[in-house]
């Protein structure tokens, strides 16, 4: 990948930059509930005032289908931002027009912001269409995408605007993309991917792409239900694919590549997905008709031991249901080695989504080497796909 940063961007003193960045928080009642993208976008902001560079800011928040809808403004985070960077702040009432054009011409300081409405209240956001970006770029004169994490879309502010104005990658943006290339450009061995979530389906493209990579899975979730039953064992009223085939042929893949794949040995079952008070640990033959809901002890520490020798480690997808009490031992045990090994010399990459958000939940993403902020596109990235986002900066 070829791409300019901001270390090429000599001299922005006095020019109106636009910043692409992913401010899509979670919001209940008005409050945002998780500020950490939000707090991923302030390096660049920062870097940005310090050098005197009139900041235009653009986001998407939310699903609006290209309506507006108060209930997706960017005002709760123009709040909070606010708090987070010293300096000028002001807040636009669209993204595009002549009234915001007019408010990155006038009374706006040097080092100052100024955050535009939600990029989706239009439906031309998400058909990029060319007219619609062109109508982005007239508030700046320079574009920097720091939007890891809508990196996957070629939506108008992620792409279409990067032909209008002289483009560059933010700092989030520099760093998610050199962390994940690490993951793939020689990668230090051994290599260990471990990886959870609900169905081998949705994950097939990033076991295809790594299993040329890596020198052995551990798996939890869902998906190890699914490569269980593939194998013959019971899993009960466990989560699994229905579709059995796709797991059946990694398994195959796997043992020709000499791709080790370890499977729970034991496991954390209920009555029902709400019965958390019938929680048990059972070996993996006495599963019966419950579900399982977390790799079992034995297993958290045999995953612990593989991890401990890696050198190389993605962690892309939870052990269990972390989000509740009695399912969280696998994923804490297994987060907590990844972090020792870190603390021993590996590279360690948490890949997004809902593997950042137990990393930060569980307590063990500070010791991580790079905690990614996208979902989506982390995922894409791992399937050996082009990112829309990036390949736009490539120009």
């Amino acid at each position: 990948m070829t791409f300019r940063t901001l270390a090429d961007l000599t001299d922005v003193r006095g020019k109106r930059v636009i910043v692409r960045e992913d401010l899509n928080v979670p919001l209940r009642d008005g409050t945002i509930t998780d500020d950490t993208r939000i707090t991923a976008a302030v390096p660049t902001l920062q870097w940005l005032s310090k050098r005197g560079a009139r900041t235009v800011i653009l986001s998407h928040l939310g699903r609006p289908d290209g309506k507006r809808d108060p209930k997706y403004s960017l005002a709760p985070v123009f709040e909070r931002l606010k708090t987070l960077v010293p300096g000028e702040w002001r807040f636009a009432p669209d993204c595009v027009g002549e009234t915001v054009v007019d408010m990155t011409r006038s009374d706006f300081t040097d080092g100052g912001f100024l955050l535009l409405e939600n990029v989706r209240f239009h439906p031309e956001e998400e058909a990029n269409d060319p007219v619609f970006a062109a109508e982005l770029a007239a508030s700046g004169d320079v574009y920097v995408n720091d939007a890891f994490g809508t990196a996957h879309r070629a939506h108008a502010s992620t792409v279409g605007i990067a032909a209008d104005l002289p483009a560059y990658a933010g700092l989030l943006m520099e760093s998610e993309l050199s962390a994940l290339s690490r993951l793939t450009d020689h990668p230090a061995r051994p290599f260990v991917c471990a990886i959870g979530g609900a169905k081998v389906i949705d994950k097939i493209g990033v076991f295809d792409h790594l299993l040329s990579r890596v020198d052995a899975f551990v798996i939890g979730g869902g998906m190890a239900n699914t490569f269980l039953a593939a194998q013959g064992v019971n899993v009960g009223k466990s989560l699994r694919d229905p579709d059995l085939g796709p797991a059946q042929v990694i398994i195959v893949h796997a043992k020709q590549r000499g791709v080790t794949l370890h499977l729970p040995t034991d496991c954390v079952v209920a009555d029902a997905f709400n019965a958390d008070d019938t929680a048990a640990t059972v070996a993996l033959d006495a599963v019966g008709d419950r579900m399982i809901l977390d790799i079992g002890p034995q297993t958290a520490r045999a995953y612990a031991a593989v991890l401990a020798r890696a050198k190389t480690i993605v962690f892309n997808g939870p052990m269990g249901v972390f989000e509740r009490a009695p399912y969280q031992n696998g994923t804490r045990v297994v987060g907590e080695a990844i972090a020792a090994a870190t603390k021993a010399g590996a590279t360690s990459v948490v890949g997004g989504g809902d593997a950042a958000a137990a990393a930060h939940a569980l307590g063990f993403a500070d010791g991580m080497t790079h905690v990614s902020t996208g979902g989506g596109a982390t995922l894409e990235f791992l399937e050996g796909k082009t990112l829309p986002g990036v390949a736009a900066l490539e120009r």
